[in-house]
């Protein structure tokens, strides 16, 4: 489905806004994934993660295509101006493949998420942590509140 199409689900909370695609799963590590075909899912990082993590400057991927994966598993690893973070399999199956065109577009995974700036595909069975939209948002509030709690914490000190 491509993204002029795509229904969403406005979502806000304190300076966080953002449309989460509707039709997607999301994982605790807040990864997003969708599927693309009979047992192909592309995956990607949600508005919040690359939030935490700052304008992309690079990223990379191990596994080679047709390789197995396991849910749980590090596969690559992504660095922002704020963090590097590892990237974990969200699925268990075959590596497809990363997103080709992130070597020449980085900031693509920033500025357009849920689309262009897909991190990778696997062919298999999403996680059963993942969860739909409505759940992510719940998810989220609470990961929001628990940010806020620790600011607030922090400045009262």
């Amino acid at each position: 489905m491509d993204a002029a199409n795509q229904k969403t689900l406005y979502y806000k909370r304190s300076h966080f806004v953002t449309q989460l695609p509707v039709e997607y799963f999301y994982s605790p590590s807040h990864l997003w994934l969708a599927q693309r075909g009979e047992g192909l899912w592309r995956v990607g990082l949600t508005k919040f993660a690359t939030r935490m993590l700052g304008d992309m400057v690079d990223c990379g991927f191990e596994p080679a295509p047709d390789s197995p994966v396991a849910s749980g598993q590090i596969i690559g690893w992504v660095e922002g101006f704020k963090a590097i973070s590892d990237i974990y399999c969200v699925l268990a199956g075959a590596f497809s493949g990363a997103n080709p065109d992130l070597k020449k577009n980085i900031t693509a995974i920033s500025k357009d998420p849920y689309n262009a700036g897909w991190l990778y595909e696997v062919r298999g069975q999403p996680d059963a942590k993942c969860v739909d939209v409505h759940a992510y948002k719940k998810m989220l509030d609470q990961t929001i509140d628990r940010i806020l709690e620790k600011q607030k914490t922090n400045e009262s000190q």
